[in-house]
């Protein structure tokens, strides 16, 4: 029997639309998919050294790579037809869609004010949702049959203190890929998400100033690993790829078997 492994993992003749793309995990799978022979569009909030190293990353592998900048926090309306417009214009056979841009700003639960909550939703929520409704009405006249993956996290199912909103969101990520899997899949479109724990991003550098709770996280993580981003890469080009064409509505978690671990017993001399 022939090893067709190699092949099905092969992206080439695919074009990503990838928003918070420029960095953290949006880099990691933009270049994962563009080693693995997909063209990418990134879609960014300012186009600033880390954008350009990214941008750049993804052209030396010898793929088309471009640039948009967009603000994903606000109405959709207002950035959803020039967004579209230009990215078609850049790269006009976009096949695949990665919902990763969101963030995580909350503040303790009884400040918490509207403005940022609302913030918190149209990034992690509502661009994800809005821009796969936009591009899956393409994709259905087109007769195209593409490929969606949202980034969740851990916090869709485990929750932290004064991470109300942020896991509020999360959790609906989870819920809304289910849902667009059953309302898609009939018309060929694939939906999945993976969920990163916890990896190294712009938005976890607390760790690298607080070596005790660096420590506990390693700790706290069945493997015992606190990595990069690159580490949802190759998670990233196996949802997307011919390899899962049966895995469907799924979240595959990233996390080095930190959700599945009750709570670990500190050892006696953890220090306190």
């Amino acid at each position: 029997m022939q090893n067709n492994s190699k092949q099905i993992f092969d992206l080439t003749g695919h074009c990503a639309l990838i928003t918070g793309g420029t960095q953290g995990v949006g880099a990691a799978i933009a270049i994962a998919l563009a080693t693995a022979g997909s063209d990418v569009v990134l879609v960014g909030l300012q186009d600033d050294e880390t954008a350009k190293q990214t941008l750049l990353t993804c052209q030396n592998q010898g793929v088309k790579a471009e640039l948009l900048l967009a603000d994903l926090s606000v109405d959709p309306e207002s950035y959803l037809p020039d967004l579209l417009k230009q990215a078609k214009e850049l790269l006009p056979r976009i096949d695949l869609l990665i919902n990763n841009v969101g963030t995580y700003i909350d503040k303790p639960y009884f400040e918490m004010d509207f403005e940022t909550y609302q913030s918190t939703m149209h990034l992690n929520v509502t661009s994800g949702y809005f821009l796969t409704q936009a591009i899956a009405r393409r994709w259905v006249e087109e007769g195209t049959r593409g490929r969606i993956l949202f980034t969740g996290s851990i916090n869709g199912i485990l929750s932290e203190p004064d991470h109300t909103a942020y896991d509020t969101s999360k959790g609906a990520v989870a819920a809304m890929v289910r849902s667009l899997c059953v309302t898609l899949a009939p018309l060929g479109i694939r939906v999945n998400a993976l969920a990163p724990g916890l990896v190294r991003t712009p938005l976890t550098k607390i760790l690298d100033e607080n070596e005790q709770l660096h420590s506990w996280m390693k700790f706290h993580t069945p493997n015992g690993q606190v990595p990069n981003a690159d580490v949802c890469g190759g998670a990233a080009v196996f949802l997307l790829s011919d390899a899962a064409e049966h895995v469907q509505g799924q979240t595959l978690l990233v996390d080095g078997g930190m959700s599945v671990w009750q709570q670990p017993d500190p050892p006696d001399n953890w220090p306190t």
